[in-house]
């Protein structure tokens, strides 16, 4: 239950208005006291501003936003409603029906949530953007039987209206809702529907109401079908706009249809509008029809292999590929579309068939068309996208691309192939595309009307809900937007039509003079412009005639327009440029100028005709019927179709469908042939006319609902609204023409009853006394009223008003009734007054009496006597006791007689009593019997009613088929009429083709011959053409870059303009806030001069504003050394930035050259391996060569296993280096890789930081900018409270020089006092001369009523246009009735000499005031009566300037027109609130009649009910009676029966008389055992009527309890209420008495003040008129301080936001707090990322170290290397130390930020303190406001009383008051600075803890990272102290295998020179040269081992090889 309230309340906020700021006082005062208007404006669209000056025909206006005074013509004024309009839910309510009121009203109700507002028949619904609770079933069951005015405005509202008026009516509906694309048309048509299926939902209904098919069995309910429809339409129909993420692209008129009782039986969907173009191209930021998308999305696998679809970028005619929607998955609409398929019982196969179509439009667009290079022919190299098409749709792909590039054309009788250009070929396919998928959505829109409709026939009445394209007005309009503004015209026409219709007839009804206008009429001329199809023919019928013309063009279209409708009021020729618009035309809601742009090909919509036989011959069954031409007959509507433009001769035209007729046909015969062939080539615009037409004519047949959609703004931003955009809508959707056309007629009207009765108290005198007629009442009363003619109309049984009248009735009503009401009070008061008096003087007397007999008790008790007397009076009654009890028996007797007579009336009572009940209970039963007879009878009328009404519905279908039928035949009538005319048509043309074709045959000849010639000439210019082909393509590549560049150009010029506007605007904005400044200053010296007793809170503001401006110039200071550090740290930043990328370009160079060593350490180490190869075979060839030659000897033996004990021993050695190598080239390579990374990753922290520090950077900046203006304005406000304190202390030293006087004044007054007591004398004998003054006046004020009588007389003649004449007027008959009243006050005053003085001579001075007025007033009069005839001559000479004039006088006709119908609403207004308050009072007694009627009720029932329950206890003894006896005949039966049975059974035994007593005995026990039957049901009754008794009773007894107890209650109450009321009385008798007392006292001190009075009257006199003025004075103070108030207001709000800013710069502190620590956790990884870096740079010096003292080769390479790793290094610890000093800056700036976030806090403290000073001061404001208002108060009681003691007593008062308030203000100023202080301490201390907790915090964190570091510090270097042992013990290890290898080597050098020896030696003793060359050679290469390291390169190595490979086989 929470939860639904919540969500009701939700839902209430956004359609119920905030009244509370409309019923505020303050609101109304400030609209009265400030003359609010509108003014134009170009931002806001109007602005509200206060009339300030009129300066004839001008007014001087201050803006309310910037208080900038403008001069603005009168006629450019509109009136402000008063503020209890704002937000009103019907604008035809409105008393100033403007544009700019009704534009303030949708902008202040949209930005309150609340869209839906009433405009008269309108509803105006502003597109929200986003979600609203409004539409869930709550709500749909709040709105459900609902009337429109007891709701606030909603969609639902005018659904039910419509739902309603169809069921009561029995008439159509229709509900038309029009807008903009995105303004929600679609979306409210949604809401209508789902409201209807909810309320006239189906199911509920009988089963007879739905035929029950199959669609219905198997696919559910018509209602959820009919909610499932529209998925499927917004699929295939909605796009993606650039305004409307779901924009229908159609417009559509749903139509459902209800039966008798209500219940949805059917529906149907016509469609119009499809924007088929959509298909093929799309602009930019735009989609096509969401079908395509949500099939490529979520079609699976197995179907996308089926219909051969490809991803989105492969489709050509998805323009913009794919663009997903915010908010919306087109998988899910996927899934949700094929549902709501299901579900309207769509098979599969159909499903895949329409599927398959929409991948086969995509297809079309793959098609690609190439142009030959010789010829114009267009070919298709590539036929996949064809093929794929052809599968698709059945087709043959041979002839497809037959049809398309080469289609067959008639000629005469002969076909011929004509060979298409590349340009037709595209044209071609776009349009069967189109074609397409427009045949597909009618065919859906088919198939769906077919599951929709349920039933054989139709409904009994139907709803149609209408949603289409509103008014469009755009820079560009085409021939869609002239049909779209076409259609909206004849909508504005039909809205014209029923609205003021149905005000005529009542005009008409009630036989009033009116002369008949259609606003209709008004469109009329527009709409025959579009329309008239002949004299002169319309713009659609010209361009209709046009298409017939093969040679016509758009140019000689718009030329022929102009000829025949130039003339036309309606028709302009373009005011623009003719490159941008041809023709204007000038519709209801404004100039519409056109461009003709390929309007003739839009109009034809040309198809290919081979194309579409091939279709309809297809071999899918689906396309064959898409093409067939029953769904060719369908209704076509083509729309906003933007065709390629199409180059072609006039000759190719007869490719056209349906014009190949129009070929042959010569001029002449065109006229004949055109009116005759409607059914042969129908256009477009045709086609859209006819069903135009068809739609209004439906339309005209339903009673319409309008709703107009309006886009509030283009950014489809949510709680935006911009106004001129609105206000061109509200123009387009004919809202403000509806307002035009009510002020029009008589909007009041009122029964003549109603109209007496309330305003019959303005003309009492009027009606004679009798009966009189209501309408004759009426028009004497009209006649008494004096109203103009033309203001009102008298009817038959009503009376009509203009706009304005009944306002200015209702207003001198209230006036009337008021000073009735005073004098009634004052009757009243005096009468209780007297009462009360007189009450108080028998109360004295009584007292008085009561009081002697008391004195005289007092003085009598002690005396002898009368104690004597007192004991014997009583002794005096004892002899009369016998009499007394002689008259006691006589008493007795006559009692007992009574009782006697007593007993004998009830014995009688109690018979008649006991016969009643027996006629009652016969009663009952013959009552009961005749119910049961009724409820037979009644079953018997219900269900003959209900076969009536089965055979109404029944002989309504036959009906309905007989009409149906009679139809048919008359549609197969005219189409056989239509086939026979069409017969006729084709045998003419037949014979006008054949006459062509023999012509055509004698051309044939002489065209062959020139066929030759042109085919020479045709060769010479084909190289020509190649020529200038490529002269074309060079022009074009150079236009194509001056495109380019202008492009660019023209980018530059707009940006420059963009920005050149921006920097205007800012200079406005910044004049605008300039102004307001300036404003703010004079508001704020104003304030200074009037305010007095705020001195010393003042004096406190400035000095806690000096501490603040101390406070804040420190913090500035602050700010500016912390910017200063940024700025370093900015520089400091950007020379690390720079300093590491000098790093990072020097890491990449060093890594480089690390490569380039490591690939030379490759080549050596290949080298190295070659080498030990080469060695190897050396050392294998020597050994055998050794063995061959060599004796093998023991030294040789050992020398050869040493030698191979040393080779595998460096062998060992080599592999050994060789792995070293190998890891060490591994370890190189991670080491290189890690450094990179780290790099890397160095890099990207700098730029991070770099980022952080701009930000940071820009917060400064910004934060130093607003601290500078925070100051600026601290000191502006400063040196302002210094100005306001000076002025202040003026103003004391002024009211201490005032009090003197006042002083002063006083001394006189009592001297004065003296002087009056003197000529009090006097006065009273000037008296007696006074009254005959006053029968003097008498006789004057006759003559001046009659010369009022002659003045109103000419002033209603002559000054009936002038308002101010007017107003005069009035002001003079309000001084006349005050007059009269005056007179009459004076013949009363007469009593009393006392009051005959004041008033005697107070009214002849204001006579005498008035009578100088009354003739000053008429010679004004008589002068201006000269002055204007005067005027009328000179005026007549000046023509020119009687023309301004005129415009202006209408401009204020206008005005005044809508002034008078805005007084009309006021007036209907207070009527309103008159009759509601007459309701309540009226309510107020019936409450009270009813409570009476409840009390006798209540007493009427107890009554009753203890009767009942009597009657209800001698029913129950009756019945136990009957009981009981009954029991006892049962008893006695049973017996009987008993005995019978036993008689039976001696009966059967008795064997004789059996025979003969069988048949009677059977019959006797048959009646005897029904018998008993009876009485076993009787006994049974009685027992239920017993029970029944029992409980009725005790229901009875509780009832009558609770109604004790209630009764009980209710006199507890009475008793209560009256004891109270008994406490008031005595309360009021206490302070009656009080009064009474002090009455005395008042009286005496009156009369002892009247004499001093009569003699100060002259001088009081002259006080009074200063006080009057001094009262003027303080009410122009109360104006004034008001203004301060609002000021103050104005003040503590903005001070509010201050303090919002504060939070909001808290909150940015607070985050930049934790920007900063992640940027502290950053440089700590950072900082340990360097130290790794340093580690492991001194990881890479070690070891190039060690590889340096390794390498004997390379050492200067090495060296140069380990230079540069020691600078590296250097950099890296520059680097580290860099760090270091960043994170210890970051410390800093950390500390900083915390003191910044202190000083934030310490400042929003500040802030706090000052907005609950302001609060203060308001709240003082305040009361000085209601102080001033009680002076008020007292002052103009002061002034009416005259007594000066009052004035005296109210001055004292005002001065104590002032006196308290100023200690007041004092001791709050010193408890609120206390308080101050106290906070700031308590603040401070708490800010104080909070810091030293965090700082313990940040200490604790620092510690333990601390720690941490340590830790990781000494891992790191017990790691690099293990890795440098590592690397030394290598080192040793390569050292000592270095040595070892140079050993081998010195050893196989000595074996090598010892061989050689030997080999000389040999070569000497065998002489061979074989060996020789070898040992050379291998002494040479064993030479060269040793050196091979350090000098051999490779080239000398390989040409080595080379000669050892060609000297081996030599040796062989």
């Amino acid at each position: 239950m929470a939860v639904r309230n919540s969500s009701k309340d939700d839902a209430e906020r956004y359609l119920f208005a905030d009244r509370g700021y409309v019923a505020s006082p303050a609101t109304q005062a400030d609209w009265t006291a400030k003359k609010l208007v509108w003014v134009a404006s170009e931002r806001h669209g109007f602005e509200a501003a206060s009339m300030k000056e009129e300066r004839g025909d001008e007014v001087v206006v201050e803006l309310a936003e910037n208080g900038k005074r403008v001069v603005v013509s009168k006629d450019d004024i509109q009136k402000m409603n008063p503020p209890k309009f704002t937000k009103v839910e019907d604008m035809a309510e409105l008393t100033c029906l403007n544009e700019a009121s009704v534009l303030h009203n949708l902008k202040d109700r949209y930005y309150s949530g609340l869209i839906y507002t009433y405009s008269g028949l309108f509803c105006v619904v502003i597109n929200p953007y986003k979600n609203l609770p409004i539409y869930t079933e709550q709500i749909v069951e709040m709105y459900r039987g609902k009337k429109r005015h007891e709701l606030p405005p909603h969609i639902y509202a005018i659904s039910e209206t419509a739902y309603r008026s169809m069921l009561q009516d029995r008439e159509d509906q229709s509900i038309l809702c029009t807008g903009e694309s995105g303004a929600g048309k679609t979306e409210n048509t949604k809401k209508v529907i789902q409201y209807l299926a909810h309320v006239a939902s189906s199911h509920k209904a009988r089963k007879e109401h739905t035929v029950p098919t199959t669609v219905s069995v198997s696919y559910g309910e018509l209602e959820k079908q009919l909610l499932q429809a529209n998925p499927i339409l917004e699929a295939f129909g909605n796009a993606k706009t650039v305004k409307n993420d779901n924009s229908s692209r159609f417009g559509k008129f749903i139509r459902i249809n209800f039966d008798v009782a209500g219940y949805i039986v059917g529906a149907n969907i016509e469609t119009y509008l499809l924007e088929k173009s959509r298909a093929v191209r799309q602009a930019k930021d735009e989609r096509t029809f969401h079908a395509f998308y949500q099939l490529l999305v979520g079609a699976g696998e197995h179907l996308k292999t089926d219909l051969l679809l490809e991803s989105f970028n492969n489709y050509r005619f998805l323009s913009n590929g794919y663009l997903p929607i915010p908010g919306q998955q087109d998988k899910d609409n996927y899934q949700e579309t094929m549902e709501s398929m299901k579900i309207m019982g769509i098979s599969n196969e159909e499903i895949t068939c329409m599927l398959r179509m929409v991948s086969a439009v995509l297809q079309y667009g793959n098609i690609v068309f190439k142009k030959e290079r010789n010829t114009d022919q267009a070919s298709m190299p590539d036929n996949t996208a064809a093929q794929k098409l052809c599968h698709l749709m059945g087709l043959n792909v041979t002839e497809f691309s037959r049809a398309i590039l080469t289609p067959r054309i008639k000629v005469g009788r002969d076909y011929v192939q004509k060979a298409q250009t590349k340009e037709q070929a595209d044209f071609a396919v776009e349009a069967l595309a189109k074609a397409t998928y427009e045949r597909l959505f009618r065919w859906l829109v088919h198939r769906l009307n077919r599951a929709l409709d349920r039933t054989k026939r139709q409904g009994a009445s139907f709803i149609g809900i209408l949603d289409i394209a509103g008014f469009e007005i755009f820079e560009l309009n085409s021939f869609e937007q002239l049909c779209i503004n076409y259609t909206n015209e004849k909508l504005q026409q039909l809205f014209n039509h029923t609205m003021f219709i149905l005000e005529q007839e009542e005009y008409q009804r009630e036989g009033i003079e009116w002369n008949f206008i259609d606003f209709g009429l008004d469109l009329q001329p527009c709409i025959d412009l579009i329309e008239r199809p002949a004299n002169p023919p319309g713009v659609l019928a010209l361009l209709d005639e046009e298409c017939w013309f093969p040679k016509a063009t758009d140019k000689s279209f718009v030329e022929k327009l102009i000829q025949e409708q130039g003339t036309h009021p309606k028709f302009q020729k373009a005011r623009q440029l003719k490159d941008k618009a041809d023709f204007c035309i000038i519709h209801y809601a404004g100039k519409v100028d056109y461009k003709a742009d390929e309007w003739l090909m839009k109009n034809m919509d040309p198809l290919n005709d081979n194309v579409a036989t091939l279709l309809h011959q297809s071999s899918d069954k689906f396309t064959a019927e898409l093409w067939k031409d029953e769904i060719q007959n369908i209704q076509r509507v083509y729309f906003y179709d933007t065709y390629a433009v199409l180059e072609q001769p006039s000759g190719e035209m007869d490719r056209i469908v349906g014009l190949d007729q129009v070929a042959g046909m010569g001029d002449m015969s065109f006229a004949s042939s055109y009116k005759t062939k409607k059914g042969m080539f129908r256009t477009v615009g045709q086609l859209y006319k006819e069903s135009l037409s068809k739609l209004m004519a439906t339309l005209r047949n339903t009673n319409p609902n309008f709703v107009r959609c309006i886009i509030p703004n283009h950014e489809k931003r949510a709680g935006k609204l911009e106004p001129h955009l609105v206000l061109d809508q509200l123009r387009c959707n004919g809202v403000l023409e509806g307002i035009r056309i009510c002020r029009q007629g008589f909007p009041n009207r009122i029964i003549f009853q109603e109209f007496r009765q309330r305003y019959e108290i303005l003309t009492p005198n009027a009606i004679p006394k009798g009966f009189m007629d209501g309408k004759q009442a009426c028009e004497s009363m009209i006649k008494a009223l004096e109203l103009d003619s033309n203001l009102y109309r008298i009817g038959q049984s009503k009376i009509f008003f203009r706009a304005g009248v009944l306002a200015h009735l209702e207003e001198e009503r209230d006036l009337k009734i008021t000073d009735i009401i005073i004098l009634f009070q004052a009757a009243a008061r005096g009468y209780l007054a007297r009462k009360a008096f007189i009450k108080r003087q028998q109360q004295m007397s009584a007292l008085k009496v009561m009081q002697r007999n008391c004195a005289a008790y007092l003085k009598l008790r002690n005396w002898q006597w009368w104690r004597l007397f007192t004991k014997v009076k009583p002794l005096l009654q004892v002899t009369r006791q016998d009499e007394v009890v002689q008259a006691k028996d006589v008493e007795l007797q006559k009692v007992k007689e009574k009782q006697l007579m007593v007993e004998m009336d009830l014995n009688e009572l109690q018979r008649k009593h006991q016969q009643l009940v027996e006629e009652k209970s016969i009663l009952a039963e013959q009552l009961q019997a005749e119910t049961e007879l009724f409820a037979e009878a009644e079953e018997m009328r219900a269900r003959l009613a209900s076969k009536k009404q089965e055979l109404e519905e029944i002989l309504h279908d036959l009906e309905s088929r007989v009409e149906e039928e009679e139809e048919r035949n008359q549609q197969l009538q005219n189409e056989k009429k239509k086939m026979q005319q069409h017969v006729q048509d084709l045998e003419e043309q037949l014979e006008e083709e054949e006459a062509a074709r023999q012509k055509l045959q004698l051309e044939k000849v002489t065209t062959e011959a020139k066929l030759k010639k042109m085919e020479e000439d045709i060769l010479l210019l084909e190289d020509q053409n190649s020529k200038f082909s490529k002269e074309r393509k060079l022009t074009e590549d150079r236009i194509s870059e001056f495109t380019s560049k202008l492009a660019e150009e023209e980018e530059k010029v707009k940006n420059l303009t963009k920005l050149k506007n921006k920097h205007e605007a800012i200079l406005a904005d910044m004049d605008d806030r300039l102004k307001k400044e300036e404003k703010t200053r004079q508001e704020m010296e104003k304030m200074k001069r009037k305010l007095d007793g705020e001195t010393t809170d003042l004096q406190d503001q400035l000095l806690e504003l000096q501490q603040q401006i101390e406070e804040l110039k420190l913090q500035l200071a602050k700010k500016e050394e912390e910017l200063q550090a940024a700025l370093a740290r900015v520089d400091e930043e950007v020379s690390q930035k720079n300093s590491a990328l000098k790093t990072i370009r020097e890491l990449q160079a060093h890594l480089a050259e690390l490569q380039e060593d490591l690939e030379v350490e490759r080549l050596a180490r290949t080298k190295a391996e070659k080498q030990k190869r080469d060695l190897g075979e050396e050392l294998e060839a020597l050994k055998t060569e050794l063995e061959d030659t060599l004796d093998s000897t023991a030294a040789q033996q050992e020398l050869r296993s040493k030698r191979e004990q040393e080779v595998t021993e460096l062998k060992r050695a080599i592999d050994e280096d060789s792995k070293a190598h190998e890891a060490q080239i591994t370890e190189m390579r991670q080491r290189h890789n890690h450094a990179l990374e780290e790099l890397s990753e160095q890099l990207e922290q700098a730029r991070r930081f770099r980022a952080n520090l701009e930000k940071t950077k820009q917060t400064l900046d910004s934060e130093n900018s607003e601290l500078l203006s925070e100051v600026k304005s601290l000191q502006n406000t400063k040196n302002e409270s210094e100005h306001r304190r000076k002025k202040l202390e003026g103003q004391v030293q002024e009211l201490q020089v005032r009090v003197m006087e006042s002083e002063r004044a006083k001394a006189e007054m009592s001297e004065r006092v003296q002087k009056l007591q003197v000529e009090l004398d006097s006065v009273s004998g000037n008296l007696g001369s006074a009254e005959s003054k006053t029968i003097k006046m008498a006789k004057e004020l006759s003559t001046v009523e009659s010369q009022l009588k002659d003045a109103q007389e000419l002033l209603q003649e002559e000054t009936r246009q002038k308002l101010n004449l007017s107003s005069r007027v009035r002001q003079f008959e309000e001084e006349k009735t005050r007059l009269v009243e005056q007179v009459e006050e004076e013949e009363e005053a007469k009593k009393s000499v006392s009051r005959q003085l004041l008033s005697m001579q107070q009214q002849m001075a204001e006579m005498k005031k008035k009578m100088e007025d009354d003739l000053s007033v008429v010679d004004t009069l008589e002068d201006g009566k000269k002055k204007a005839l005067k005027e009328v001559e000179m005026l007549t000479q000046r023509l020119s300037e009687k023309a301004q004039a005129y415009e202006k006088l209408e401009k204020t006709k206008t005005r005044l027109q809508q002034e008078l119908d805005d007084l009309t609403v006021d007036l209907d207004q207070q009527r309103q609130i008159v009759s509601n308050l007459e309701k309540k009072q009226k309510k107020f007694d019936q409450m009270l009649a009813e409570e009476k009627s409840i009390s006798t009720r209540h007493a009427e029932e107890r009554d009753r009910v203890e009767a009942e329950a009597r009657e209800k206890e001698t029913k129950v003894l009756f019945l136990s009676r009957s009981l009981e006896e009954a029991l006892d005949a049962k008893d006695e039966l049973e017996r009987l029966n008993k005995q019978l049975r036993a008689e039976m059974d001696d009966l059967m035994s008795s064997k004789d008389d059996v025979g003969k007593n069988v048949h009677e005995l059977e019959r006797s026990k048959r009646a005897l055992e029904q018998q008993v039957q009876e009485m076993k049901t009787q006994l049974e009754e009685l027992e239920d009527e017993l029970q029944g008794a029992e409980d009725a009773k005790l229901r009875l007894e509780v009832n009558m309890q609770a109604m004790k107890a209630q009764f009980e209650r209710d006199l507890q109450n009475r008793d209560d209420s009256n004891d109270e009321k008994k406490r008031l009385l005595v309360k009021q008798f206490r302070e009656m008495e009080v009064e009474l007392d002090d009455e005395r006292k008042q009286r005496a001190l009156a009369v002892a003040a009247k004499k001093k009075l009569e003699m100060d009257l002259q001088e009081i006199e002259g006080q009074i008129d200063g006080a009057n003025r001094a009262r003027d004075e303080a009410i122009k103070q109360l104006k004034k301080l008001q203004i301060q108030m609002k000021e103050l207001i104005h003040e503590v709000e903005e001070s509010r936001s201050a303090r919002d800013e504060i939070f909001a710069q808290s909150r940015e502190n607070e985050k930049r707090l934790k920007s900063l620590e992640a940027e502290l956790l950053q440089l700590t990884e950072e900082l340990a990322a360097a130290e790794r870096a340093k580690r492991q740079a001194q990881q890479e010096r070690d070891e190039m170290a060690d590889e340096m003292a390794n390498s004997a080769s390379g050492k200067s390479a090495l060296l140069d290397e380990k230079r540069r790793l020691e600078a590296r290094i250097a950099q890296l610890e520059e680097e580290l130390d860099e760090e270091q000093s960043n994170s210890e800056l970051i410390n800093d700036r950390y500390r900083k930020s915390t003191i910044q976030v202190e000083t934030m806090t310490t400042e929003l403290a500040a802030e706090r303190s000052q907005t609950q000073k302001a609060e203060n001061a308001r709240q003082q404001l305040e009361r000085q406001n209601k102080d001033l208002k009680a002076k008020l108060g007292e002052l103009e009681g002061a002034v009416k009383s005259r007594y000066k003691i009052a004035i005296a007593s109210l001055e004292s008062k005002i001065s104590q008051l002032e006196e308290q308030l100023d200690q007041e203000s004092k001791e709050r100023a010193i408890a609120n600075k206390l308080v101050r202080r106290s906070e700031k301490r308590l603040k401070e201390i708490v800010l104080q803890v909070e810091d030293e907790r965090r700082q313990a915090d940040q200490y604790k964190d620092q510690v333990e990272k601390s720690s941490l570091r340590l830790k990781q510090l000494k891992r790191q270097l017990e790691e690099a102290e293990e890795d440098a042992s590592r690397a030394n013990a290598s080192r040793r290890k390569l050292q000592r295998e270095l040595e070892d290898v140079t050993e081998s080597a010195e050893s196989m050098n000595r074996e090598v020179n010892t061989l050689k020896s030997r080999l000389s030696k040999l070569e000497r003793l065998s002489g061979k040269r074989g060996p020789f060359s070898i040992t050379t050679r291998t002494t040479r290469r064993i030479f060269q081992v040793g050196e091979v390291s350090l000098e051999n390169s490779d080239d000398d190595t390989e040409s080595k090889d080379g000669d050892a490979s060609a000297s081996f086989p030599q040796t062989e």
